[in-house]
């Protein structure tokens, strides 16, 4: 396992765009690709997107699901949800990875992407998903939530 030149502390940041080939390979963003590692891992997210984790940071989301009580029916759909569509992908040199088929069509990405950093993840998401979920995030509503959030 590589671990990030910047450290496992650095935080996953930005917005890129970038277009699927007729393949289903999406290109890695430059400034991701160190702390993402050659390999990592995309699974089914949440709000319509997917999550792809550097495999440091799937050991710790592994370990939170591990812990999940069997016993839940919610906790083992949760870990249904995220394990059984889990992937390990590969950049090649070129940074591009294969997006699995049963991920693009749970995203219901074909052609336009946007990757996001959310500090310990990426997320994977459809243009037009995406532009109209960030269109729906209000600064407003976040601030009057912050506390809740311990922000």
């Amino acid at each position: 396992m590589v671990e990030s030149e910047r450290g496992e502390n650095s935080l996953l940041i930005g917005e890129y765009e970038h277009s699927l080939d007729a393949k289903g390979r999406l290109i890695m963003p430059a400034k991701l690709r160190i702390d993402m590692g050659e390999k990592f891992i995309v699974t089914k997210g949440l709000d319509g997107c997917l999550f792809a984790f550097s495999q440091n940071e799937w050991l710790n989301f592994e370990t939170k699901l591990k812990s999940l009580p069997l016993s839940d029916k919610n906790a083992r759909n949760f870990v249904r949800f995220f394990l059984s569509g889990a992937t390990e992908c590969e950049m090649d040199k070129q940074g591009r990875f294969l997006l699995p088929n049963n991920l693009r069509m749970s995203a219901k990405l074909e052609k336009e992407a946007v990757i996001i950093g959310v500090g310990t993840r990426l997320e994977i998401w459809d243009k037009q998903t995406w532009q109209n979920c960030d269109e729906n995030i209000s600064a407003d509503d976040i601030a009057e939530n912050m506390t809740l959030l311990g922000i």
